[in-house]
């Protein structure tokens, strides 16, 4: 399979605190087993910093307030783990910054796997999700975008990126339910 699934920031401290972000866990918590039973490999990206702020970048108003946030984004804490179950065969990784590319390994694990098509989900749509799929073209893989699969803080926003930004940048946009895996299914046309 030549396919991944990565699922970004979805992780205790912030489902835990943001009714936008809980409201992604039901779509994506249907989607995983049939995703891994399809041979999609699953990818978790979660935000942490270091506890004793040595990647903050100065000036940077927001990273100070996820770094004051404590346990919900401090680096081994449980506010940084996945808040779905993680199985054996899927891969964690660790980020600092909105893109789940930006100083990470994710790109060489997924090359290792011989993936070249990504279907992203997670929060918040106007920063990881989109600061990843924008990375992700940039590398060349094709993507695909989980609507109700992310969600942002902002509704309007996140409509906006859907319906305009998305599809204006070439980003396949569909549901968990709808997701076609680009493998057999999508030649007899069903879902996975």
């Amino acid at each position: 399979m030549t396919t991944a699934l990565i699922v970004g920031d979805i992780q205790r401290g912030i489902t835990g605190s943001y009714p936008f972000a809980q409201r992604v866990v039901a779509p994506l918590a249907a989607l995983l087993p049939r995703a891994r039973v399809a041979g999609i490999r699953v990818v978790f990206v979660r935000f942490a910093l270091r506890a004793n702020g040595a990647d903050l970048p100065p000036g940077n108003e927001m990273f100070r307030m996820f770094h004051a946030a404590g346990d919900f984004f401090h680096e081994g804490s449980p506010g940084t783990e996945p808040t779905l179950p993680v199985a054996v065969e899927d891969i964690v990784v660790t980020k600092r910054r909105a893109s789940a590319f930006a100083g990470t390994d994710l790109d060489l694990v997924l090359r290792a796997n011989g993936v070249t098509s990504l279907a992203v989900a997670g929060v918040a749509t106007s920063a990881m999700v989109a600061a990843t799929c924008y990375d992700a073209a940039d590398r060349d893989y094709q993507v695909t975008v989980l609507r109700d699969g992310c969600g942002d803080g902002d509704p309007a926003v996140h409509d906006f990126f859907m319906d305009t930004v998305f599809p204006s940048r070439g980003f396949e946009v569909t549901t968990c339910a709808d997701w076609r895996t680009g493998g057999p299914d999508r030649a007899s046309g069903g879902p996975i």
